[in-house]
């Protein structure tokens, strides 16, 4: 077999693997509170070091596109999920941020989340498996972030 046609199998492979347990975990009935697109947000702003971030800095470090995370902040902050206000070191900029209640609903669906994946990944590898999917991902994550 050719080195590209081992890279493209290898890309197919990781790629439609994560799409299935993505799918799978999506079943979760804790995805009825809350989308886990709307999840990807709450959970990034729970892990802002000041718990407030510009959109630009949020939509880097979520799954979405400008587009659907400017509408998806939105929706967020007219459940009182989140909020927004006047960014401290440039007043021209917005930041969001968590509210009380939108910490609450992350926590709660984090862990629930959490024991789901846990679940289906306790039972297809083994915890030295599970070091070298984390091994091997944070390899591929560096030579990406290398090419840019």
């Amino acid at each position: 077999m050719n080195d590209v046609k081992l890279s493209v199998q290898s890309w197919e492979s990781f790629f439609r693997a994560q799409v299935t347990v993505l799918r799978q975990l999506q079943t979760d009935p804790v995805f009825k509170k809350l989308s886990v697109r709307e999840y990807d947000v709450l959970y990034t702003l729970s892990n802002c070091p000041t718990g407030w971030v510009r959109l630009n800095e949020l939509n880097k470090h979520s799954l979405l596109t400008q587009p659907s995370i400017s509408r998806l902040v939105e929706r967020l902050e007219a459940r009182g999920l989140i909020q927004r206000r006047v960014a401290e070191d440039d007043r021209r900029g917005v930041e969001v941020g968590l509210t009380k209640q939108g910490l609450e609903l992350q926590k709660t669906v984090g862990r629930e989340h959490a024991r789901d994946i846990h679940c289906l990944f306790s039972s297809s590898l083994t915890e030295a498996e599970m070091r070298e999917l984390i091994r091997l991902s944070n390899k591929l994550k560096a030579t990406a972030k290398q090419r840019k």
